[in-house]
């Protein structure tokens, strides 16, 4: 397995945009309320032109089999950002891409000089949470910002210095 931590490119969309979707479905997670549904999920690359904003995507043998990024979502406070769009395909789970991608993001979120780190997700990705809490993310009790992802209900916190 040769694995590659990359910045995304514009083929990468429609292989990240399913890699979501799966993930979604494998984990019965909601569709509408969430990234699922976001029109922007099949022009990721497109999104993340936005100024202050990365997505790192993991290659493996020259497929994109997941991403995670940094991006500054609307309505959140100065210095802060949002840790977005980490999904990891099922077949590489549990091999170490997914701690990768986020240690990517994180590090990118300092080169960015972000103070903060919000994410939002779902109790359906449990292990995802335990991850996010071991790198030192804590729930904070209400959403912050403005994703429009009404149906994710656990918000993680992580102050960066």
């Amino acid at each position: 397995m040769s694995l590659i931590i990359r910045k995304a490119k514009k083929e990468d969309n429609p292989y990240l945009a399913k890699v979501i979707r799966n993930v979604i479905e494998e984990f019965d997670a909601p569709i509408t309320g969430t990234v699922y549904s976001d029109a922007s999920t099949d022009h990721l690359y497109e999104l993340f032109k936005e100024k202050n904003s990365v997505l790192w995507v993991a290659e493996i043998d020259g497929v994109a089999v997941g991403c995670c990024g940094i991006f500054p979502t609307e309505g959140l406070e100065q210095g802060y950002c949002e840790l977005v769009k980490f999904y990891i395909s099922n077949a590489v789970r549990g091999k170490g891409v997914g701690k990768e991608l986020m240690l990517a993001s994180i590090e990118s979120a300092k080169e960015l000089e972000y103070e903060y780190i919000y994410l939002e997700s779902l109790p359906h990705f449990s292990k995802a949470i335990k991850m996010y809490e071991k790198s030192g993310f804590k729930v904070v009790k209400e959403q912050l910002g403005n994703s429009g992802h009404t149906s994710c209900n656990v918000w993680m916190l992580k102050k960066m210095k």
